[in-house]
């Protein structure tokens, strides 16, 4: 990939690729980059849709446990991208204490604009580690049930806790989301993904509420549907 600066665009390296335009989003903006991406929104939908009837036969006690481990990912995640920035020095204040790099990250910390800064190497691995996420979170969910549909269940649960986690985790260190109208680069597979912070935070809090009213909808010891 490929990011022009001067034009204010980021270009995918083949002509056939789809040309992302941004820029600095001080004000809400609605839909988030490529189109396709918009429709995360109708996750949590679906899944309400599809499970409400059944229920899931997941335990309170199997989600909480998922729960913490997408918490502590989450977290994990956070901690990995605050010293890929310190490492290629877009990351002011980090030689000095935590509430340095609080009191200087938020008017520096610009996810998109910077990325033209990342060396080459950097982005490649980048898409490695988040298809090694994804394959993290599928392996947990694969361990935690035995029916496919309450194993979409729990990989649902366990990506929508860690996403929030993850902007927690940004927040709480280095102060960055300073809002959620920040454009933020959700995913770089197998195009960047464009929007505000405020998008993906949405997606993920319905997400596990959706999943919540659906687990509530199965008692123990009833037989599935």
């Amino acid at each position: 990939m490929i990011v022009t600066a001067g034009e204010g665009r980021w270009k995918g390296a083949s002509p056939d690729r789809t040309r992302l335009e941004f820029h600095a989003m001080e004000k809400f903006q609605l839909w988030a980059q490529p189109w396709w991406v918009n429709l995360l929104i109708l996750i949590p939908l679906v899944a309400l849709s599809l499970w409400r009837r059944t229920g899931l036969q997941l335990t309170w006690r199997q989600l909480v446990l998922i729960a913490l481990f997408a918490l502590a990912f989450g977290f994990g995640e956070a901690a990995v991208v605050v010293y890929l920035r310190a490492a290629v020095g877009l990351l002011p204040g980090f030689h000095g204490t935590l509430a340095d790099v609080q009191r200087s990250a938020p008017e520096f910390y610009q996810q998109v604009e910077s990325l033209n800064q990342f060396p080459q190497s950097l982005l490649t691995i980048e898409v490695l580690r988040e298809a090694a996420t994804i394959l993290m979170l599928v392996s947990v969910a694969m361990l935690a049930a035995a029916k496919i549909r309450d194993r979409w269940a729990a990989f649902l649960w366990a990506f929508a806790i860690w996403d929030i986690s993850y902007y927690l985790g940004l927040w709480v260190t280095i102060r960055w989301p300073a809002s959620l109208r920040d454009l933020d680069v959700l995913f770089l597979i197998p195009v960047p993904w464009l929007a505000q912070v405020w998008f993906p935070v949405l997606v993920s809090g319905l997400t596990v509420l959706a999943i919540a009213v659906c687990k509530n909808s199965f008692k123990e010891g009833e037989k599935p549907r």
